[in-house]
Parts: C-alpha cells; sequence; structure tokens
C-alpha cells in the first residue's frame, strides 16, 4: 500500500512536466492578449473574478473531478470518449481493432451487466445513422481542434517567453525573437524519441521550480499593490463588469478564455499517467498556483493599469527579472510538451481504431500502455509550430487563434461527456441537466466571442482542423468499404472445404501462414489465391494477429492453435501486447509448430510426421494486399474518396508486423476489390 502511495506521488510529480505545461505558463500571455483599452480597477477585478470561476468550474469541477474518471480502459481525450460510447452503444466496426485487457474484463463484464437496461438516447444513436455519423464528426473535430492545440500551444508559450528579451534590451527586433524561439522548438521535438518517461524527468524539475515561484511573486505583488484582491471572487464582480463594458467586455472573453488553455491535456494525457496522479498535482500544486499568479498580476496591473501589454514581464521585481526570465523560457519550453505527448496520445488512440492511416507508433515505456512517441507526427508538428512562428509572428494573432481552439475541445468534450452521463453512467437527468447548463453556458459565451476573431489569425485551427478531418475521413471511408467487401465475400468453412475439395487444387509440400485479419472466417484473398493458383501447401495455418491493451502477454498466450476440420489445415491467433517485440526472426515458426504437435499429441501419429515434413519441406508467408478496382459505374464521390484512400494506403506502413519473416519466404497476393 505505501510502496502504491509513493508511486503515485511520484507520478503526479513527474505529470508536471508533461501534462500541466501549457496550463501553468497560461499567465505568460493571457492579459497581453486581451483588447483593453483604459481599463479601470473595476475592470480587472471583473477579469480576475472570471478567470478564478473559469478556472475554478472548468479545471477543478469538469476536467479534474469529472472527466477524468471517464476513460477509455485508461486513455482520456475525446476520441477516447467516442470510443466508450461507441461499444457501449454497440456501434459495430469501432473497436474491432481494440481488445480489453485482461485486467478490465471483469470491470467490464460487471459494467455491462449494470447497463441491461439501455438507455432511450443510447438505443436512438444506434438505429440512427445521422446521429452515428454527427457523433463521429463531433469526435473528429475535437480529435483535431487538439491536434491544432498541439501546434499552437508550442509557438504561443515560447513566442511569449522569448518576447522577455526585448524588455531590457529593446534594440532585440521581433524577427531575432522569432528565429529564436523556432530553434527552441526544433530542439524540444527533437529530444521526444527519448520518451514521455526521460522527458518528464527533466522537465519536472523545472515546471516545479515554475510553480513554485510564480505564486510566490503574486503573493510579493498582492501585498504590495492591492491586498484586497480575493474580494474579486465574489460573482458578483462579473455581473458588475459585463454590465459597464456591455459588447467590449464580451469581446474581451476571447483573451480571458487563454486561462485555462491546456486543460484539455489534463483530460487527454491520462494515459502517459493515471487519474490519482493527475488529480494530486492539478488541486495540489497547478491550481493554487494560478489563483496566486493571476491574483497577483491583477493586483500589479490595478495600480498600473496601461502595462497589459506585457502583464507577466512587468509585474517581476527587477531584482529577480533575469532568474525569472530564464525560469520563464524553460517553462515555455516544458509547456509545450503537454500538448505534444496528447497529440501523440490521440494519434495512436485513432490508429490502434483504424480511423487514421498507420504510423509508427513507438512505446516508450515498458510498464505505461500510453506513454507513445510518433515520429512522423513529431517532425509534422515541428513543421507546423516553426511555420505558425514564422509566418505569423504577431503573439496577438497566435493568441486569437490559441482562443478558437481552446474553447472548441472543451465544449466537444462537454458534449461527450453529457453522453457518457446519459448513456453510460445514467446520471440522473437533473444532474445531468445542471452540468450541462452551467458548462455549455459558459463555454458558448466564449465560443460566441472567440469567433469574433476569426479573420484575425482564428482561421488558422480551422484551416489545419479541415485538412486533418479531411485525411481521417478518407481513411475511414476507405476502410469501411473494405470491410464491407471482405465480410460479404469472405471464406467461411464450408466454402474452404468446396474449394479443398476440388480435384484440379494440389496439395503441394512445404508449410504456409496465410494471414487473415477475419477472425469468423478468410479473407476473400484466399479464394482469389486457390482459384488462380490452384493450389495449397499440405500444412496450412491461417494465422491471425490480435493486439490487446496490456504490456506483454504471456509465452503461454501468445500463440493459440486448433484444427479447423481439414487435413492440414489449422487456424493460429498472435497475440502481442504494446512492449512485446515483434521481430521473432523466424523463431516464431518454431513456436507455433511447437504448439500444434502438443495440441495434436494424441491425435493421429501420420498428423505429427506430416507437420514435420511440411517444415523441412519449405516454409512461407502469404499475406494479401488489396486494392480498389474503381470502374465508371462509381460516382464520382466513390471515385475522388477511394483514389484519396487509396493513395495514403499506399504510402502508410503495413498493418501486419513484418514479424522479422525472411524476405525469400514472403509471398504478396495481390487482389482487386469492386468498388
Amino acid at each position: 500500500m505505501g510502496s502504491n502511495r509513493w508511486g503515485t506521488l511520484l507520478l503526479a510529480y513527474k505529470s508536471l512536466g508533461v501534462v500541466f505545461g501549457g496550463l501553468v505558463t497560461s499567465p505568460l500571455y493571457v492579459y497581453p492578449s486581451m483588447a483593453l483599452m483604459s481599463p479601470t480597477e473595476d475592470d480587472y477585478l471583473g477579469i480576475y473574478s472570471i478567470m478564478f470561476w473559469t478556472l475554478t468550474l472548468i479545471g477543478v469541477v469538469k476536467y479534474a473531478c469529472i472527466a477524468l474518471k471517464a476513460d477509455d480502459q485508461g486513455e482520456g481525450g475525446t476520441f477516447a470518449l467516442y470510443s466508450l460510447l461507441c461499444r457501449h452503444m454497440n456501434i459495430e466496426g469501432i473497436t474491432s481493432k481494440s481488445e480489453i485487457a485482461p485486467s478490465n474484463r471483469s470491470h467490464s463484464n460487471t459494467l455491462d451487466q449494470s447497463l441491461r437496461k439501455r438507455s432511450r438516447l443510447g438505443m436512438f444513436i444506434e438505429r440512427s445513422l445521422i446521429a452515428r455519423r454527427v457523433l463521429f464528426f463531433i469526435a473528429i473535430l475535437g480529435m483535431c481542434m487538439l491536434i491544432g492545440d498541439g501546434i499552437l500551444t508550442p509557438a504561443i508559450s515560447v513566442l511569449s517567453a522569448m518576447d522577455g528579451i526585448r524588455g531590457p534590451f529593446p534594440e532585440f527586433s521581433k524577427s531575432l525573437v522569432e528565429g529564436l524561439s523556432a530553434f527552441v522548438l526544433v530542439v524540444l521535438f527533437m529530444l521526444q524519441k527519448f520518451g514521455t518517461a526521460r522527458v518528464s524527468f527533466i522537465f519536472s524539475p523545472i515546471m516545479g521550480l515554475w510553480t513554485l515561484t510564480t505564486p510566490l511573486v503574486g503573493i510579493y505583488n498582492i501585498i504590495h499593490h492591492y491586498p484586497s484582491i480575493f474580494k474579486a471572487i465574489s460573482p458578483h464582480y462579473i455581473f458588475h463588469f459585463f454590465s459597464r463594458n456591455g459588447r467590449h467586455g464580451w469581446l474581451l472573453l476571447n483573451g480571458m478564455v487563454l486561462c485555462i488553455t491546456g486543460s484539455e491535456a489534463l483530460f487527454a494525457d491520462l494515459g502517459h499517467f493515471n487519474r490519482p496522479s493527475i488529480q494530486i498535482a492539478f488541486l495540489s500544486c497547478i491550481y493554487p498556483s494560478l489563483v496566486l499568479t493571476y491574483a497577483g498580476q491583477t493586483a500589479y496591473l490595478i495600480q498600473n493599469p496601461n502595462d497589459h501589454d506585457d502583464g507577466f514581464y512587468k509585474f517581476i521585481p527587477t531584482k529577480i527579472y533575469w532568474p525569472m526570465f530564464v525560469i520563464a523560457s524553460l517553462a515555455a519550453i516544458v509547456a509545450s510538451q503537454s500538448l505534444i505527448s496528447a497529440t501523440f496520445s490521440v494519434i495512436k488512440q485513432s490508429v490502434v481504431l483504424d480511423y487514421f492511416p498507420r504510423i509508427k507508433i513507438v512505446h516508450t515505456s515498458s510498464s505505461n500502455e500510453g506513454q507513445v512517441y510518433s515520429p512522423e507526427t513529431n517532425y509534422a508538428l515541428m513543421l507546423l509550430c516553426v511555420a505558425v512562428i514564422l509566418i505569423f509572428g504577431d503573439g496577438k494573432e497566435i493568441g486569437n487563434a490559441f482562443g478558437v481552439v481552446v474553447i472548441l475541445v472543451m465544449l466537444i468534450t462537454t458534449l461527450l461527456l453529457t453522453l457518457v452521463m446519459i448513456v453510460i453512467w445514467r446520471v440522473p437527468l437533473i444532474l445531468v441537466a445542471l452540468f450541462s447548463f452551467i458548462f455549455l453556458t459558459m463555454e458558448g459565451f466564449y465560443v460566441s466571442s472567440v469567433f469574433t476573431k476569426i479573420k484575425q489569425g482564428g482561421w488558422i485551427p480551422f484551416a489545419i482542423s479541415v485538412i486533418l478531418a479531411f485525411i481521417m475521413f478518407g481513411w475511414f471511408y476507405g476502410r469501411q468499404r473494405k470491410l464491407e467487401y471482405e465480410l460479404t465475400h469472405k471464406i467461411d468453412m464450408d466454402r474452404l472445404k468446396i474449394l479443398l475439395s476440388d480435384p484440379c487444387v494440389q496439395r503441394v509440400p512445404g508449410l504456409c501462414f496465410f494471414y487473415t485479419n477475419i477472425q469468423d472466417g478468410f479473407t476473400p484473398v484466399l479464394g482469389h489465391y486457390l482459384n488462380n493458383m490452384r493450389s495449397i501447401h499440405k500444412v496450412t495455418v491461417f494465422t491471425t494477429l490480435r493486439y490487446l491493451l496490456v504490456p506483454k502477454v504471456s509465452p503461454t498466450e501468445r500463440f493459440v492453435v486448433k484444427r479447423l476440420g481439414l487435413k492440414g489445415v489449422y487456424g493460429c491467433l498472435i497475440q502481442y501486447g504494446y512492449a512485446d517485440s515483434l521481430d521473432f526472426q523466424g523463431d516464431f515458426v518454431s513456436q507455433i509448430i511447437c504448439s500444434l504437435q502438443t495440441h495434436i499429441m494424441h491425435g493421429e501419429d501420420q498428423e505429427m510426421i506430416d507437420l514435420s515434413e511440411a517444415q523441412q519441406a519449405a516454409v512461407v508467408h502469404v499475406r494479401g494486399k488489396t486494392r480498389f478496382h474503381i470502374n465508371k459505374n462509381c460516382t464520382w464521390f466513390d471515385r475522388f474518396m477511394l483514389t484519396f484512400y487509396e493513395f495514403m494506403h499506399s504510402n502508410c506502413r503495413s498493418g501486419i508486423p513484418t514479424l522479422g519473416v525472411p524476405l525469400p519466404q514472403r509471398i504478396e497476393v495481390g487482389m482487386l476489390y469492386e468498388a
């Protein structure tokens, strides 16, 4: 028990450097992002009241207390919510590639039994194609916006921190600051290959120092400038603020929303750590730090109302300016890590669920499935971050874009959490209505404000999201069409018996591993192969690979073999976890043969002899390589989408691991699927 407690505290400490960077460094750019005009003391008190309640309601109540409980087998984020909803509503094709880890099966079964009385909303979504597509679109939009967040957070954090050098040295040009920021980001992205654990080990002390020093500076400013600042916690200051400022006060919300930026990473990075560690770190360190830091900034600005364009560095006492500049610069670098890690997580989730083209996913931890790194994603993020800084160097434009991303992701999370409450948790409707009213109203006000900045940089995340959504939809559409074809034309056991009973089909010496991704039948490629080759090996093992959400699969459970009722024909299921190495260098053939021999030990001696002779004769591995045949009868939509899918499919990684099979033993059978 004690070791678990210390382990959780250690994880909480490490999470400082990965999860909360974007959130806790938001004081760098919140006040500079507001278009304030001759602000008064009452204006600043109203702004602080809005930020305090935004942090409390969205940060503490929504994310730390509610959202973190809506994990999907340890994963967080909008796409994890979507996967969770789809599995509980039995929407086919959503989790076909995702297996429940053994440790989670009992929990899942208990949950399923408690949900026998289905919700009406869940049954409606199951039956309605339009409702399912709307849900899918919302999840895609949330994921794309989070990736946009992963591009903009590093850009605005590092740029805002580096801009502090222009205070003591006004001769430093903005171009020089932008170039320095771009260089720092390139170095940061180069460190990602070492994994979340190693990166957090380096970054956590930096973020711990930032989390400690900024509230101390805040307390100093509160004492020296405005000791009664905490009276602004009273919500009546919010009403006075809007009654005095009207439309201008509403427009200022697009800057204030940045105070909660990075809070989505608190949920999306869940797979890298765990719920207790993130809750401990947020409630004991991050939230108090932000409340005190913003209070100190506001106290300073009440006495110096025109310093808001540099709201962070101006409130730093002169004697500690340079130490704080160094800490702020390092913290801004760390801030970028939270959204980079979150982007890796959501990309990995979508690849596993087959909603994104297959790219390389590297698991950087043998004990935590959620700690991943994707080289392609990493370098794409790096190029986009540098491009944003060099093209849109003005911090206000990036801030406008940032506001759009931040609040839309939160709004989508609120919508999906509401569905989880109704469909899965079966929360009383009065509580669901209360949750929805509070958060949809608050986030709705923010959304209406940030949308006024679409022309001033707000279009950037929409452009990124449209491109990503198009890629995801194109891949999803192609995979669904391919799955429909395979299920319609799959080979069942009766059909296989008829094919093998044909006297024209010869049984040639050797052992063949024929790979199929259909567990209750055989791929159509098998029928294509037999009809054209007119032969099959004397011993054929139909092999399916299954990915499990566990670190490593026990050697005794890795290979599951069975007879298929035909002479020399067997089935084999290869199970592997996220930390398993699948580069067996051909050794798995001997392991499967050993498993087959154990399985047929009590069978006929001739069967054992045939198996041994086949292995000595030759070993081949046959995989299908399928493409769509797009004919003239296809609609223009099908022609366009399937052509785009084929382009992505031909340039992405194989869906079946190589297993270390020697090249001379590999055979690929091409087949055209009629579109």
